[in-house]
């Protein structure tokens, strides 16, 4: 993805609002994924093929998670570790989703599709948020 396309999907061509941004966007798809676990465990669960038990412990994390990302978009300059610590976090979800998928969930075909759904937005949040945080860091050279 070029500087440009980048600019273009967030919408500015200034690095820390971009930034800001991409961690926002995160934090509200992560928290509408982690109500909607909470609130419609059961039905999900059996829509998916997961347990409701799985599906409110994902849901409280999730919840966590979100209120952190969005605490981070809130500051007028997120700090480069705690971007870093996202970027991160977001690459090990991807990567355990996609492992669950293979070794011991065992979802409806509606679970599979969504489980590598939300694997590839989540890696795609690492990847916009990275060159996001890039674009900051050469901004101030």
């Amino acid at each position: 993805m070029s500087a440009t396309q980048l600019a273009a999907l967030a919408r500015t061509v200034e690095p820390q609002r971009m930034l800001r941004r991409f961690l926002a966007l995160d934090a509200v798809v992560t928290g509408v994924n982690a109500l909607a676990y909470l609130a419609l465990a059961g039905p999900l669960g059996r829509l998916l093929g997961a347990g409701s038990g799985l599906l409110l412990g994902l849901g409280a994390f999730l919840a966590v998670y979100a209120a952190g990302v969005a605490l981070l978009a809130a500051r007028p300059h997120p700090p480069t570790l705690g971007v870093r610590i996202v970027v991160e976090a977001n690459l090990t979800w991807t990567a355990v989703s996609l492992a669950a998928l293979a070794l011991w969930l065992t979802p409806t075909t509606a679970g599979a599709v969504w489980t590598v759904l939300q694997a590839l937005t989540v890696a795609g949040f690492a990847v916009v948020q990275h060159m996001a945080l890039r674009a900051r860091q050469f901004s101030q050279d």
